[in-house]
């Protein structure tokens, strides 16, 4: 049964993206008994990255009643991450981690991941308007208002009891609500592409993500995602003007990395482009709030870091599952504080992942990963936190995120003058 929205109102919440975000706390939300309308830019499928899913989302998933629906998608199984620099391959292993929880998730075409996601939202009762471009925000802590634009010019205002931006990558309130902040990490640049990758090589385990270090920069990294089609994701990540040095074209650009790394270029001899050659620039972005009178923002809406450990989906899913208990509170009459209820806590884990993303550039993280030396214990600590258990305040690897790096850095060798180079 379609939930029915309080009277004086045209919704309870409006969510705006139908993204992972927004899908996940539609369906919650739904689920919670309040209507929930969903303003989405694109029609569906569309494409996008991220593909990579941490075993952490699967418990958001459930809980947004989504989980059987992406277990029912053949999704290619990923237990793990391995790692190849010069003539040096490791791997971490998901399942052996210092968390409880869920050890394995699927790495997913996003044009398939995310219509399923915001299909399965749409049958437990959610309104999805596709073909729609917000054009004014207006926020109240009573009745906040969105006006936007269907595709055939018709401007539409709602007025709902409540507000979360899912917006991803469109960052709607940051940007219309000037909450745009430094995110404190250094301009870089994806390009990419998808590939039918007739990998033959019997040591290539299609369970895990692939990451590569450029052999002369180690500041320049490498994905590989499989999926279950015989198609891969594969992208080089870099600093902006550095990746621009290898061509002048997206194409040109891929291809010479491509070449420049010797495992990529044997395991992807025979690819094939499938799709066209693509960048991203200047993708990491902050916001000075993450909610405000009446709305919430949400995933890559307020905060993304950096695609290196694939958290973004994670974050996402982890900001829907804390906000939606949240805004049914809210709605039923309880006070909510949404700074030590929401803001403060997803922040802390996010934190985390971006300690770990700044001791990947600066070198300290490749070190670790690299040294087969270090104890089992602190391998399966690091391991929960890039299985995406950023969250759980007993690994000393999540409370102290930064510190412990350093240390078991140094203990492996790390010295800053490595950090840009990337020795076999």
């Amino acid at each position: 049964m379609t939930p029915e929205h309080a009277p004086g109102f045209d919704t309870d919440v409006i969510v705006i993206g139908a993204g992972p975000a927004g899908a996940a706390a539609a369906s919650q939300l739904v689920g919670l008994g309040h209507e929930v309308r969903v303003l989405e830019r694109s029609q569906f499928p569309r494409f996008s990255i991220g593909e990579s899913l941490l075993p952490q989302c699967m418990s958001y998933l459930e809980t947004a009643g989504l989980l059987e629906t992406v277990q029912a998608g053949d999704y290619q199984l990923k237990n793990g991450a391995a790692f190849t620099r010069g003539a040096k391959t490791t791997a971490i292993d998901f399942r052996e981690k210092f968390t409880s929880g869920w050890g394995t998730t699927y790495q997913i075409e996003r044009a398939d991941f995310d219509q399923r996601l915001i299909g399965a939202a749409a049958e437990r009762g959610a309104k999805v308007d596709f073909g729609v471009t917000v054009t004014d925000v207006r926020p109240d802590d009573q009745r906040p208002q969105v006006s936007y634009v269907d595709e055939n010019g018709k401007t539409t205002t709602l007025t709902a009891r409540f507000l979360l931006d899912a917006s991803g990558y469109g960052r709607v309130l940051a940007r219309k609500l000037g909450l745009e902040r430094d995110p404190r990490l250094e301009p870089r640049m994806a390009v990419f592409t998808h590939v039918e990758d007739y990998i033959d090589d019997p040591d290539y385990d299609r369970e895990k993500i692939l990451i590569g270090v450029h052999p002369e920069d180690a500041t320049i990294w490498y994905w590989l995602i499989p999926f279950a089609n015989g198609h891969a994701s594969v992208g080089v990540v870099g600093a902006i003007e550095t990746l621009a040095q290898y061509g002048d074209s997206p194409e040109a650009r891929w291809h010479a990395l491509i070449d420049a790394e010797p495992r990529y270029r044997q395991l992807l001899r025979n690819a094939r482009p499938v799709r066209a050659f693509s960048e991203l620039k200047g993708y990491s972005a902050d916001v000075t709030s993450l909610h405000g009178p009446g709305y919430a923002l949400l995933g890559n809406a307020g905060e993304f870091l950096d695609p290196v450990f694939s958290s973004g989906v994670t974050i996402a899913l982890r900001s829907s599952t804390m906000a939606a208990p949240l805004v049914d509170q809210l709605l039923r009459g309880e006070s909510v504080d949404w700074q030590t209820q929401f803001e403060t806590p997803l922040r802390q884990g996010i934190a985390t992942f971006r300690a770990f993303v700044d001791a990947w550039y600066d070198g300290r993280l490749q070190s670790i990963v690299f040294n087969e030396t270090q104890p089992d214990s602190l391998k399966r600590m690091i391991s929960a936190v890039l299985a995406g258990y950023a969250w759980e305040q007993d690994n000393p690897f999540v409370t102290a995120a930064d510190k412990r790096l350093t240390t078991l850095a140094q203990l492996c060798g790390y010295s800053p003058r490595q950090a840009q180079s990337s020795p076999a």
